[in-house]
């Protein structure tokens, strides 16, 4: 800061900059307001469906978000700008007044060239001025010299702290607004100095991280450790600390302090290596979403760094290094997309289009790369899918995506034209690594079998199908699936139909396709009435109303969604959660058609009987197939296979009881009308929660010794409580709704009943090669 520049500074612009950004402050506050009770809040009262559905409410949630970040990063502009002026002023009147008092001790203070300035001692006056404090300096003498000195150094002091305060207060503004290329940024900060303290502190840590691993010690390794765990969600400490340390800074680092040896380092730390694996991989998360300048050259040359080996002599290359640091927070979609598509590049140059299987097993002097203990973590994919589960976007796209075309140079071939002639297939990514990928075999760090490649890869596929990051489950608010996100999921149908072993030789899988299931059960349910328009020429009678979808729903087919509940079943984790939440989307669904105030336009028939019979009949039939596949499962060693599906019921029971997982979610995303959204709220909402703890008290299973009768008890009831529950749905809904209960249990029963039975012989139709003759 210049001398003249502070000391006759004219802050009219500046003051009139706070005052507009004030303005602006309080004019977005009431913008976001009216956006989210406004906009927002019609917009999810709507019956959304068709492009409206897919797009339009989608848009309005994002626009609802813009107000919201906009408001926060124009507030923390305005911080900065007022703390800046303010302190600024300060340095100004702390200067003038240091000024004044050298005067009085006839000390002289001129502006020289640069911006500096010179302290003098001038002819002392005859008589000193009136009021001053101390009596006139004489020229040359040590109190003149000891004056000079003392108001040299607090001017130049006050100058060093105005120019830090400039300083900083620009630079926090610059990263601050650098943030985001476009929209805005949701970094928030109330004042000047904790944004300058976020950067000083990226700054001191990537200093450190940018040392010899050799050379760090424990308390360096403990600072930089604490520091990332606090400041990860920081944006602006988060992008200057990646910038700072640079994409091959990055590599470089993790490789190199993972690197068997037995420095001091390891010694004393290497218990503790798997947090600052998190924490380094949430802060690099979180330094993803910047547009700034450095984030973006970090972001290229970070996919650019992917195929190329780390070193000049090492077999390890950066996606291993890279993906192994992906594994927790919330990555940028279009970092991720830009990632994969180079992932799958470099997967295909190294298994000659898929022909064989790559990524093997570390060398002993490899870097130990995933310190969490899963697995190696040598394969990059097994990395990148649980970057993937929290980021459901990039993970659709990412599957959508092709991975060989027909022209390629491959084996894959298909009956093209139903010829029995073996044509070239195109194959997207969830084709390549649902179906067909050879996935390398790893070990934990106890030696043993790693689940964690198809186990990431299954929870990827979670997010990319439902739209919410895997085991989290549906939001109230959250948007219906969009066609993307149907058409993998009938994919992921039709290639379990078609080969169940991908799932059931691969059960952990379990409870992500379980979650999967029991958000598209309108979907499953439209394809098992084998019937697109029920009594259509009558005036009653579509599908589509008794099954109603928002959003696009998925191309299912009665045989392949048979089968793949036959699969389905033959996992613990996959029979609790869509058993469960099969009777929580009938009783819904009963609460919905027997509602007074529900539309015409949206009832499936006047007549109740025929609604409530058709509702449970669809609901025994996937409660029977279901059965039939646990059967499957236990007809082995039944004492200890029963005894896992007892657990995965009572652990399923537990996620509902705690608000999480698929709960009133199923209920509220797929019947996305105005009369059940107001009935869920309400007495149809407790009328729901009773009904399942009566559920919860029929699934206490006991497990048996002998394979024949725990299937014939678990047949047996199975149905019973199918109709049972059915029956019980009916009667709750009528009562929620104040209708007379009439004959609705008794075709509620006979209905269950029906669709209950006629599972088996459907699933002997259909699936008859999945049948084990026992």
């Amino acid at each position: 800061m210049d001398f003249e520049t502070l000391r006759f500074a004219k802050f009219g612009q500046l003051d009139a900059a706070v005052t507009d950004w004030s303005t602006m402050v309080s004019s977005l506050a009431a913008l976001k307001d009216d956006a989210r009770d406004g906009l927002k809040a019609a917009a999810d009262k709507a019956d959304w469906s068709g492009d409206n559905a897919d797009v339009t409410k989608g848009f309005v949630d994002k626009t609802v978000r813009e107000f919201d970040d906009a408001h926060k990063q124009a507030k923390s502009l305005w911080n900065i700008v007022k703390d800046t002026r303010d302190e600024l002023k300060a340095y100004q009147r702390q200067l003038n007044e240091a000024l004044e008092r050298g005067s009085a001790k006839n000390l002289r203070v001129a502006a020289t060239s640069g911006g500096g300035f010179t302290v003098t001692a001038s002819t002392p006056y005859v008589n000193p001025p009136v009021g001053s404090p101390v009596g006139p300096t004489v020229p040359g003498s040590s109190e003149s010299e000891r004056d000079v000195n003392a108001l040299r150094g607090e001017l130049q002091g006050i100058l060093d702290k105005a120019t830090e305060s400039d300083h900083t207060g620009s630079v926090a503004l610059r990263a601050l607004a650098d943030q985001s290329e476009l929209g805005f940024t949701g970094a928030e900060y109330k004042d000047r100095d904790s944004a300058d303290k976020a950067i000083k502190q990226a700054d001191e840590l990537a200093a450190i991280a940018k040392k010899n691993p050799d050379d760090l010690t424990a308390k360096e390794f403990d600072k930089l450790n604490t520091g990332l765990k606090k400041m990860s969600g920081d944006e602006l400490f988060s992008a200057r600390f990646a910038e700072q340390l640079e994409a091959q800074g990055t590599l470089d680092f993790w490789a190199e302090l993972n690197t068997p040896s037995s420095t001091d380092l390891q010694r004393a730390r290497g218990d503790r290596f798997d947090e600052l694996q998190q924490n380094l991989s949430l802060t690099l998360a979180t330094a993803s979403h910047s547009d700034s300048s450095g984030m973006t050259k970090w972001k290229h040359e970070m996919v650019e760094l992917g195929s190329q080996p780390i070193s000049k002599n090492s077999g390890t290359v950066g996606f291993q290094v890279m993906s192994n640091l992906m594994r927790w927070g919330n990555y940028d979609n279009s970092f991720l997309n830009e990632y994969g598509n180079e992932l799958i590049k470099t997967e295909k140059e190294r298994t000659d289009n898929g022909r064989h299987g790559t990524w093997n097993t570390p060398a002993p002097m490899d870097p130990t790369l995933n310190r969490t203990g899963s697995d190696s973590g040598m394969d990059p994919m097994t990395g990148f899918m649980k970057a993937l589960s929290s980021s459901p976007d990039a993970a659709t796209e990412f599957f959508s995506d092709t991975f060989l075309t027909k022209e390629e140079d491959h084996e894959f071939k298909e009956d093209t034209d139903g010829d029995k002639k073996m044509g070239m297939r195109e194959l997207s990514n969830f084709d390549y690594l649902f179906g067909e990928r050879d996935w390398p075999e790893d070990q934990t760090d106890k030696g043993e079998d790693s689940i964690a490649g198809r186990n990431n890869m299954a929870l990827a596929l979670e997010a990319a199908t439902t739209g919410h990051p895997a085991g989290e489950g549906p939001r109230e608010d959250a948007s219906p699936h969009s066609a993307q996100q149907a058409k993998l999921m009938g994919d992921l149908v039709a290639s379990v139909s078609e080969d169940k072993t991908r799932l059931t030789d691969h059960s952990y899988m379990g409870d992500s396709i379980g979650q999967i299931t029991s958000e598209y059960l309108p979907d499953m349910n439209r394809a098992m009435s084998d019937d697109p328009g029920v009594l259509e020429d009558g005036e009653d009678g579509k599908i589509s109303n008794l099954f109603p979808i928002a959003g696009s729903p998925a191309d299912l087919n009665h045989r392949d969604t048979t089968r793949f509940l036959l699969a389905v079943g033959q996992t613990p984790e996959g029979y609790a959660r869509v058993e469960l939440s099969q009777k929580e989307y009938m009783m819904n669904l009963m609460d919905h058609h027997l509602n007074p105030d529900l539309p015409t336009d949206q009832r499936f028939s006047s007549d109740k009987n025929l609604t409530v019979s058709q509702i449970s009949y669809a609901s025994g039939e996937v409660a029977g197939t279901l059965a039939i596949g646990r059967q499957e499962e236990i007809s082995g060693a039944a004492e200890e296979k029963d005894k896992s599906y007892d657990h995965a019921l009572t652990q399923t029971k537990g996620a509902i009881s705690g608000g999480i997982g698929i709960g009133i979610g199923v209920g509220t995303s797929f019947i996305a009308t105005p009369a059940v959204g107001a009935a869920v709220g309400g007495a149809a909402g407790t009328a729901t929660g009773m009904f399942m703890e009566e559920i919860f008290k029929d699934y206490e299973g006991e497990a048996k010794n002998e394979a024949g009768p725990v299937m014939a008890e678990h047949w047996e009831n199975g149905r019973d409580t199918n109709f049972k529950h059915s029956q019980e749905a009916a009667i709750r809904a009528a009562k929620a709704h104040g209708i007379p209960l009439g004959d609705l249990a008794t075709y509620a029963r006979t209905g269950a009943r029906d669709g209950f039975t006629d599972a088996g012989p459907n699933v002997a139709a259909m699936g008859p090669d999945l049948k084990t003759d026992i």
